[in-house]
């Protein structure tokens, strides 16, 4: 049966291709061809599969990108995993540049990352969180940032995606007060129109002002002819008495004794720059020496340079080493003097902390031994909520601060407040604030009553 079956298969497929063969040249034939024929433009511009033709519109991943200016300084720390949104460039009289960022890591890790490359890279921290979130303000050379950390939460997340980011501001602007009236410009450093330079351009007639005014004392080298500083509109209204009426003392050096190379040739304040140590335990002698400058008894003393040093920071060839190491004998700062074992070093270009202002200052209110303080004590007086983070030993003196009343220092400088954010760095417009006042309400003398007497003829 097989074999017979063979020539007929045969035959049927001569007949089909006949057929196939005969049609050749009709329409139909040709559509099929067309429709079955390879794309002519795969072998004019062949492309790889995955990759955009030309002419068709980028995938979101190829969007164009934030790129940083190229005048960034490199010494700010950068976090690794934290991309760049946006960039505020510099406006006003302020010339500060604000960077955007947006990571996806916890805002700890982020914290954690700039407190150690701060301090691993020697940078000045004047102040830094507390917690998780929050902003270090730094500064390095003529260089001053401002890093703000700040946890937010996703609304629109993608699966699998983590429903937290964090937002990272990184502000920086040129600490140029300090060092551009000492430092003469040098050919190799960048001038006014360099895409370098960064910073104020110094007024056209500065070479040709006087470097001293007549009749000026040296204390107040940092005032000008008037009495007054030229920026204390940048101070917080209700503190801008307070800081005229000592600058008129001439109690507000901002140089140490002796030092006129930089003092001469400037009248700013600085109101919101954090204050160091250094500059409070001078400014808190002056202070009260010139408030009692009729009365020896309450004077400071200022220890003499034959004095065995209190701190093994200070030596006795520093110029503050007079002020200092006669608040430790004084007993008025925590040393090994005053039975403070662990006081044996003063950090003099550390930032001062709120209550170490406090601490400080309030001895020379009460001019007795203070009241013993516990935390509930503390908390049920004044109410604040962060008590427990308050030094144990500040905790006398912030008692014995509520009990002045209308003349506590913490109400006179920071008002109304639930919150005494003990490690908080205070400016010096708050600094000039608390030393206005010495005493208890009634007996104490201001700034204004030391004025007055000070200009009485008689």
């Amino acid at each position: 049966m097989l074999p017979c079956k063979r020539p007929a298969a045969f035959l049927s497929l001569a007949v089909l291709l006949t057929a196939l063969t005969a049609c050749t040249n009709t329409p139909a034939t040709k559509n099929l061809e067309q429709s079955l024929a390879a794309d002519p433009r795969l072998q004019e511009n062949p492309v790889l599969f995955g990759e955009a033709s030309k002419g068709e519109p980028q995938s979101a991943n190829n969007e164009p990108t934030v790129q940083l200016p190229a005048d960034f300084p490199k010494d700010i720390p950068l976090y690794p995993n934290a991309k760049l949104q946006e960039i505020t460039p510099a406006s006003g009289s302020e010339n500060k540049i604000s960077t955007k960022w947006l990571s996806s890591d916890p805002s700890n890790f982020i914290t954690s990352f700039y407190r150690s490359q701060l301090q691993d890279n020697n940078w000045q921290i004047l102040q830094q969180p507390a917690d998780d979130v929050g902003t270090f303000e730094a500064r390095r050379g003529d260089l001053l940032i401002k890093v703000s950390i700040q946890a937010q939460s996703v609304t629109n997340a993608a699966p699998n995606q983590p429903q937290t980011a964090t937002s990272l501001i990184i502000e920086y602007i040129p600490n140029s007060n300090d060092t551009a009236q000492s430092t003469p410009t040098t050919n190799n450093a960048p001038q006014p129109g360099d895409p370098q330079f960064i910073g104020p351009v110094a007024p056209s007639n500065s070479a040709t002002q006087p470097s001293t005014t007549p009749n000026t004392p040296t204390t107040t080298a940092t005032i000008s002819a008037s009495g007054e500083f030229s920026d204390l509109n940048k101070a917080p209204q209700e503190l801008r008495q307070h800081i005229q009426d000592l600058a008129a003392l001439g109690v507000l050096s901002i140089e140490p004794p002796g030092n006129k190379a930089n003092s001469s040739n400037t009248n700013l304040f600085e109101p919101s720059k954090i204050i160091t140590r250094r500059i409070y335990a001078r400014w808190i002698v002056a202070a009260n020496n010139a408030m009692y400058a009729n009365n020896p008894a309450k004077q400071i003393r200022l220890a003499a340079e034959s004095t065995q040093p209190a701190f093994s920071d200070v030596s006795k060839t520093d110029p503050d080493f007079p002020v200092i190491q006669g608040l430790a004998e004084a007993g008025l700062i925590p040393s090994s003097l005053s039975g403070d074992s662990t006081a044996v070093l003063f950090l003099p270009d550390a930032p001062l902390t709120r209550e170490q202002l406090i601490l400080w200052k309030v001895p020379l209110d009460t001019r007795q031994a203070l009241p013993t303080a516990n935390l509930d004590t503390v908390k049920q007086t004044w109410g604040f909520q962060d008590v427990g983070k308050i030094d144990p030993k500040a905790l006398r003196a912030i008692l014995a601060d509520f009990q002045n009343v209308e003349k506590s220092n913490i109400r006179r400088v920071f008002g109304f407040t639930t919150l005494f954010q003990p490690k908080k760095t205070v400016t010096r417009a708050e600094a000039a604030a608390a030393l206005w006042y010495f005493g208890t309400p009634g007996d104490g003398v201001s700034a204004a009553d030391a004025l007055k007497l000070k200009r009485s003829p008689t």
